[in-house]
């Protein structure tokens, strides 16, 4: 049987970490590899087939011209591989509605980490109190006020159970330390939340 479908070791998450639409920077790896030091297996996927941008603008060109249908194909073919095993999704902004398109169509999921992003939720989503955590710059042009509201709303009613942490003053991708939307001391609180949220599944 090939290792990709083994189950992960007693107490070892395996995640799978999707990058904004600026693509897979040296801040996704760094964010793996910080995530792999806390002892969990990440799966690290290329929507965008080595393709990156410097900034959030360029980076939806990339997405669009792409194209939704076939980003979705390229993130459930990258998962496919661990599934049986019950990830943790995990994503930056735009990765971050991938991960949870993902997560509550898989009846599996152990987690979602959503970083900077979240996405629309199908009509008659169900989840067995999933836990989602989500971190977010406050304010956020991407991730208005009423719409966090109505999200989190509806993820509970949908039967996660749900964290939103806020960061004021950050920019939009705060993670990043290559980004100018980068607040250093909201990227470590936000870190140490998630390791702790992490460590708890």
């Amino acid at each position: 049987m090939p290792a990709t479908s083994e189950p992960a070791t007693s107490g070892v998450l395996t995640i799978v970490l999707f990058h904004s639409v600026c693509g897979l920077r040296p801040a996704v790896h760094a964010a793996a590899d910080r995530l792999r030091a806390a002892g969990h297996e990440v799966i690290v996927p290329d929507l965008f087939d080595g393709r990156t941008a410097d900034s959030v603008p360029d980076g939806i060109l990339i997405k669009d011209e792409i194209g939704k249908e076939e980003l979705l194909k390229r993130a459930i073919t990258a998962v496919a591989p661990y599934s049986e095993r019950g990830l943790v999704y995990a994503g930056f902004s735009f990765g971050g509605a991938v991960a949870q398109n993902l997560a509550l169509g898989d009846e599996k999921a152990r987690g979602l980490l959503l970083m900077h992003g979240t996405s629309d939720i199908a009509e008659g989503a169900a989840v067995d109190e999933l836990p989602v955590q989500l971190h977010v710059a406050d304010p956020d042009p991407f991730e208005p006020h009423d719409w966090l509201t109505a999200w989190y709303l509806q993820m509970r009613r949908a039967g996660a159970d749900v964290e939103v942490f806020r960061y004021a003053g950050a920019g939009h991708l705060f993670t990043d330390p290559d980004l100018p939307d980068y607040d250093a001391e909201a990227a470590e609180s936000a870190w140490k939340v998630a390791l702790g949220f992490l460590a708890d599944i």
